[in-house]
């Protein structure tokens, strides 16, 4: 078991180097094909998804949409905690010009390969 909580440690530390590089076929990698995603932000920006977007070709979409409308977007991690299915992240939203944002992420994480996430802003 801790072996896993390493691995999914490990894929939360990749997740923020691409995330942050704005490298997104190397975010993209690390999901499933069929992943899904929920965000109360996509809810906001798309309400007919009601926050909820399924594979590779949403999380572009989506993915993409942020980077270019946010340039300066980025995640400062705070903490990890990670067991065998999954691994939950606090980090600090940072965009210039926007107040901080302080966020949780839970990344469900199935052979390897993130097949879900949800976001929670405080």
């Amino acid at each position: 078991m801790q072996q896993q909580e390493q691995k999914n440690t490990t894929i939360a530390e990749l997740w923020f180097a691409a995330f942050n590089q704005h490298h997104l076929e190397n975010l993209l990698a690390l999901y499933d094909t069929n992943a899904v995603h929920y965000s109360p932000k996509l809810k906001i920006r798309q309400p007919e998804t009601n926050g909820l977007v399924a594979g590779k070709d949403a999380l572009r979409a989506w993915w993409q949409d942020a980077f270019n409308r946010l340039p300066s977007l980025q995640y400062l991690p705070t903490s990890f905690t990670a067991n065998e299915h999954r691994v939950f992240m606090e980090y600090i939203r940072k965009v210039d010009g926007e107040v901080d944002m302080l966020v949780a992420e839970v990344l469900e994480i199935s052979n390897n390969k993130i097949v879900a996430s949800r976001v929670y802003h405080g």
